[in-house]
């Protein structure tokens, strides 16, 4: 059997550069790309319109949004090892189909309940196309610096996407119900349905082996408990149930890799972790997802319920940092050609921690500037990470192996998507709760609503009387904000935890 290494460059060797067909498939490609990305972050502006229609509890609220990534966190292996033996094309089309069919049927969800259900179905469609997209790439642009471009554009669509999402929910919430933002998955995808299959090569594991039902079971027995566990932290705090789950999902954890290392052929190649630079971008990916979606969390609130910005204002509040963020991707590839990636990421992530600083600092609440300098700056580094930490994780696979890979990397984002709502949202919440002072002789109902979210405190203000409502709101926006300044350090945090994992393993080979 060939090591990783040779069967590395013998896929180099052979690597041949595309024409016109390539990069037009390359389009068809970013259609999924771009709507799942989109998908994670239009949620947090359709949030609070969701919240007045069907009234969640806190918990629900981030139901609503997690359910979609948690699902994605536990398929995604299973889903790009299927791909790599049944043809990633084949899964990218099945994919497509369910995705455009449950988003249409969840715009019209009645109830928060059946929201949440919709939302998780279509994370079992979403983990067969985002693998796929990224894997399909691989077979595709076997030349080294082509791939690295295509890559860039992958990684820029994907973190644009997810900046994308309160750009296109305010526009659509400025006409349209709530519901509309799920809706937008069927134009999107029946182009990719139509010219996927004559744009887009078939390909696939010349050598699959067979199917392991056992290690399937193993992958979705670790990633549910553990990601499960971390949503029950930050809603609840720490509880028994948070520790068995997490010590459930490690179990099983242990149980997978010991199966991986012992079989033949095994679903995920544990080879792979072994390089510095494939697990070092796994950990930079996973953090800076974090970051970039904990940030979108609290400004979508902040400029929507505070500021009073309509959802397209809110939306158009952000384009600036949109922009950035898809410039920063493509100029990073002339840059990382010539410099190592363990000086590009962590000089790229200075970006986002000084966006961090200046939400952290800002005194102005009303300052919608502020906030769109800050989405620039943290844009700027996030866009740069991504496009290279993505092409370090598929340049470090064998092409046969492209799904497995790609699945492993997307299980990073989607991980971090859900602890950026999870443990920065939940720690918001937290915060929001201990330091919301109510004013006197509120009703019960109405103080009740006010204690569970933002949206519910300025929803009751609404039905006070003025004087009431006028102190609710100051104390709800207060609450808030000081939550914000302080979920705004643990986001610095998080980024200066990924800019020294970036400086210290990135560009090893073990």
């Amino acid at each position: 059997m060939m090591t990783l290494t040779e069967e590395l460059d013998l896929a180099q060797a052979h690597g041949r550069r595309v024409g016109w067909r390539g990069w037009t498939a390359l389009a068809v490609l970013m259609l999924p790309v771009l709507l799942v990305s989109v998908d994670n972050t239009v949620l947090s502006f359709a949030l609070p319109e969701i919240a007045l229609q069907l009234q969640p509890t806190s918990a629900q609220q981030l139901w609503i949004i997690d359910a979609y990534p948690l699902v994605l966190a536990g398929l995604l292996v299973t889903m790009g090892t299927l791909g790599d033996r049944f043809g990633r094309r084949r899964m990218l089309l099945i994919g497509a189909t369910g995705f455009a069919t449950v988003s249409a049927l969840a715009a019209f969800a009645p109830s928060a309940e059946l929201l949440i259900a919709g939302r998780a179905l279509m994370g079992v469609f979403g983990a067969m196309l985002m693998p796929s997209t990224l894997s399909l790439l691989r077979s595709i642009f076997t030349d080294r610096d082509q791939r690295r471009l295509a890559i860039a554009v992958w990684a820029s669509m994907f973190s644009a996407g997810s900046a994308l999402g309160p750009i296109v929910g305010g526009l659509l919430l400025e006409h349209f119900a709530w519901g509309s933002v799920f809706l937008l998955a069927v134009p999107v995808l029946v182009p990719l349905l139509i010219f996927a299959p004559l744009l887009v090569p078939e390909s696939r594991d010349p050598k699959p082996g067979r199917i392991d039902p056992i290690s399937i079971v193993l992958s979705m027995a670790t990633m549910v408990p553990i990601v499960y566990s971390i949503k029950e932290l930050a809603v609840h705090g720490p509880t028994p149930i948070v520790g068995v789950l997490f010590a459930a999902g490690v179990a099983f954890g242990v149980v997978f890799v010991r199966r991986q290392l012992r079989v033949a052929n095994p679903m995920l190649d544990m080879r792979l972790f072994q390089r510095g630079s494939f697990s070092g971008a796994l950990a930079v990916n996973l953090l800076s997802i974090m970051a970039l979606v904990g940030f979108l969390y609290f400004v979508a609130q902040h400029l929507q319920l505070i500021i009073g910005l309509s959802p397209l204002q809110a939306g158009l509040a952000l384009v600036p940092g949109l922009a950035a963020m898809i410039v920063a991707g493509l100029v990073v590839v002339p840059i990382s050609k010539r410099l190592s990636p363990r000086v590009v990421i962590p000089g790229a992530l200075v970006f986002s921690f000084a966006g961090y600083i200046i939400i952290a600092l800002s005194t102005d609440p009303n300052a919608v500037g502020v906030l769109a300098a800050a989405f620039v700056s943290l844009g700027i580094g996030i866009g740069m990470a991504e496009t290279v930490s993505n092409e370090l994780i598929l340049s470090s696979a064998p092409p046969a192996k492209a799904g497995a890979a790609s699945a492993v990397s997307e299980t990073a984002y989607e991980v971090g998507a859900v602890l950026g709502t999870s443990v920065l949202g939940g720690l918001l919440t937290a915060l929001y709760r201990s330091n919301l002072q109510l004013p006197a002789g509120m009703p019960a109902d109405a103080a009740t609503a006010a204690r569970e979210t933002l949206a519910g405190a300025m929803a009751a203000a609404d039905r006070l009387e003025p004087a009431t409502g006028e102190a609710l709101r100051s104390a709800a926006a207060h609450a808030f904000d000081t939550g914000v300044g302080a979920t705004s350090l643990i986001g610095a945090g998080l980024v200066i935890v990924a800019a020294v994992i970036a400086a210290t393993t990135l560009g090893r080979t073990r």
